[in-house]
């Protein structure tokens, strides 16, 4: 399988009054097309920051500080690779939302309480298809069923060949200052509308048409995250991150979100990549997966592999505290808490709360080495280092 999008030595920063919190400390992994791709670890761990440095989207104080993202739009094409972090704000946005869509995590904060659900999805036609609209519109004015009168059919089919070229041309303003004219780009709405309604369907929602004109208050927390993934799926990205898309949702309305991401990716999408602390949710839906711990990726393989062998003890430790069917006794508990990025522990960050540490664990921080086939681990049991 080719890469899609790879984070080399990723390293993000958050500059507050208490200090410089290190979020990330070189974080490197790769998603790959037609897979989906979980990152998992305990709350602050740094999921979320990972994601947002990707999408370059940390807010102040927050700083990527260095390392590369590299997108690979032409299937795993080394040679076409774009480094999204030497690119500008104008082109992230025209990627962000087209190419690369993201789910956050709450759905309330998401979608804005004061438009329609139906002006909230069109905008992601509005921004990212217009030219193709346009011309879908140009086509339409030139069919027999166009009952639009000759004069006014010549304008409006130049006013949407200028739209669909350069939309903040001159004469679009001018025209539209002109109350007659002033809606022009009527027909440019309703087709956003148009697809709207069918992106919407296509998630299993009923009636559509009427949900296109409530408000976010009208619709229960499944409806409004179902709406969200509307609003991420509408042009067709290759790659869909969603940061803890199921959290705050009930048991039955997470299985249908994770049921529908599923049915997605085979059919509309290429790759998903899942932020979650839910190991069952990983299993279910990962075919390969990512542990992190306090800004630093701790191991990196196949689904399958880190749950039959986890080689890291933070690994061990996590799987060891969720509940078996053949469960006996109580749960074992990872003792500590997590460290405080300002001032983290010198070497392995993970290594106050080790059952299993060494003097150098205390010293130097391990490098992510193979230690099996696409199996990685950053722990020194499993390197040739010295265990003084």
């Amino acid at each position: 399988m080719t890469k899609l999008l790879e984070t080399v030595d990723l390293v993000t920063n958050f500059y507050t009054y208490e200090g410089v919190v290190k979020a990330l400390d070189k974080v490197s992994l790769s998603v790959k097309h037609g897979t989906t791709f979980g990152l998992v670890g305990e709350s602050g761990c740094g999921k979320s920051v990972a994601v947002r440095s990707m999408m370059r989207i940390i807010q102040e104080p927050g700083k990527v500080e260095e390392g590369r993202i590299l997108f690979y739009p032409n299937a795993g094409d080394d040679s076409q690779a774009i480094d999204l972090l030497q690119k500008s704000e104008a082109y992230m946005q025209s990627l962000r939302g087209d190419s690369i869509s993201m789910i956050f995590q709450e759905p309330n904060a998401a979608l804005n309480p004061i438009m329609s659900i139906g002006d909230q999805v069109s905008e992601s036609f509005l921004f990212h298809r217009k030219k193709e609209m346009c011309k879908k519109i140009n086509e339409d004015l030139s069919s027999a069923n166009c009952r639009t009168i000759y004069p006014l059919k010549k304008l409006l089919q130049t006013l949407y060949r200028i739209a669909g070229k350069k939309p903040d041309a001159w004469l679009l303003k001018v025209i539209g200052r002109i109350p007659i004219f002033k809606r022009w780009n009527k027909r440019l709405r309703q087709e956003a509308l148009r697809r709207s309604v069918e992106i919407i369907e296509k998630l299993g929602i009923p009636h559509a048409a009427e949900i296109v004109k409530r408000y976010p208050h009208n619709l229960s927390g499944g409806m409004k995250q179902r709406i969200v993934i509307a609003i991420a799926l509408a042009c067709n990205p290759v790659l869909l991150i969603a940061d803890e898309a199921t959290s705050n949702l009930d048991v039955t309305i997470q299985a249908q979100i994770l049921e529908l991401l599923r049915e997605l990716k085979q059919k509309e999408i290429s790759s998903v990549l899942l932020i979650t602390h839910d190991l069952g949710v990983v299993a279910e839906t990962c075919d390969r997966v990512a542990v992190m711990y306090a800004g630093n990726l701790c191991e990196v393989a196949d689904v399958k592999d880190i749950f039959r062998s986890p080689k890291h003890p933070y690994t061990q430790a996590l799987l060891n505290s969720v509940p078996k069917l053949s469960q006996e006794g109580e749960l074992q508990s990872i003792e500590g808490s997590v460290p405080n990025l300002v001032t983290p522990p010198s070497g392995c960050r993970f290594h106050p709360r080790c059952k299993q540490i060494m003097d150098i664990c205390r010293r130097e921080f391990p490098k992510l080495v193979e230690v099996g086939t696409d199996h990685f681990v950053a722990c020194y049991l499993w390197t040739d280092q010295p265990r003084d």
